[in-house]
């Protein structure tokens, strides 16, 4: 008689558990990470931060610092007339601690020669135009100093969408794009980023008043749960059938879902059996 075969099915590890980070071997990696994309394949020796005064721009300026050293870092502050005075303060802090070069590029003008044609601009669009005004300049001066970009999105951000198209993704590397904003604040913690910066409720400060969690309609800490529990193949069912509510659950997965496209580079409709990235490669691609 044939052996029945039994497959084991194992439980679910708690997302909570998941989403707990090794803080030093992250920080390790991080920074080899960065010496290696700037340095080792890249031949640069400088990195530029934008320094917003939020926490993920506060750990990519302690990361790059501990990675290339503080003389090799330009933190480039870009305020704008509404920003808040309290994220300039944080962000002058952040260069402080950390030593790194300090550059103050206020955009008001360069924004506001835009939208003197567009005096109904909707506040997303201004907030929008503010971005990649902010990125315009970090790749203009990355150009001035020799240096690379780099970028300071966290992974709950990019999987909910809550980014600028062409702005805050653009940077071409990206020492936090895999850790979960939880995932930040631990490290942060850890890297000894001021407990003010880490504490202070998360904010693109493109409008006053304006938090993350309030344009998302849900807190972080809710929403790396479930996202944890989408990337590892669960269904919206099963996920409210671990206790999970119903309306978080969906309202993750609909921004994850809708959202897809911002998470790739442009479309190109393929017209020959060459098309960049779609069949040239190169073996790095794989």
């Amino acid at each position: 008689m044939a052996r029945a075969k039994f497959s084991v099915i194992h439980a679910p590890e708690r997302p909570e558990q998941s989403l707990r980070l090794d803080p030093a071997l992250a920080e390790r990696w991080l920074t080899a990470f960065l010496y290696d994309e700037i340095v080792k394949r890249r031949g640069m020796h400088c990195a530029i931060v934008g320094v917003s005064g939020g926490v993920d721009s506060a750990v990519v300026a302690y990361l790059c610092a501990k990675a290339l050293g503080p003389a090799s870092v330009v933190g480039v502050r870009l305020p704008y007339r509404t920003s808040s005075e309290e994220s300039l303060r944080h962000g002058a802090r952040v260069i402080r601690e950390t030593g790194i070069r300090d550059l103050v590029i206020d955009i008001s003008a360069a924004v506001d020669g835009y939208l003197q044609y567009e005096p109904d601009a909707s506040p997303r669009r201004r907030g929008n135009v503010m971005a990649r005004t902010r990125m315009n300049v970090l790749f203009d001066q990355s150009a001035k100093f020799g240096g690379l970009p780099v970028g300071t999105g966290n992974k709950s951000e990019r999987l909910l969408g809550y980014f600028t198209w062409h702005a805050d993704d653009s940077p071409p590397i990206n020492p936090i794009g895999d850790l979960f904003k939880t995932q930040v604040w631990q490290l942060a913690r850890h890297l000894g980023v001021p407990r003010e910066i880490v504490e202070k409720p998360a904010t693109a400060d493109l409008i006053r008043g304006q938090t993350d969690e309030d344009d998302l309609g849900i807190t972080y800490e809710r929403a790396d749960r479930i996202l944890q529990q989408l990337l590892t193949g669960y269904s919206v069912d099963d996920i409210v059938a671990q206790g999970f509510r119903e309306e978080d659950v969906r309202l993750v997965s609909g921004r994850v879902n809708s959202t897809h496209w911002k998470r790739h580079l442009p479309t190109s409709a393929v017209v020959s059996t060459t098309a960049i990235n779609e069949f040239y490669l190169r073996p790095v691609d794989y």
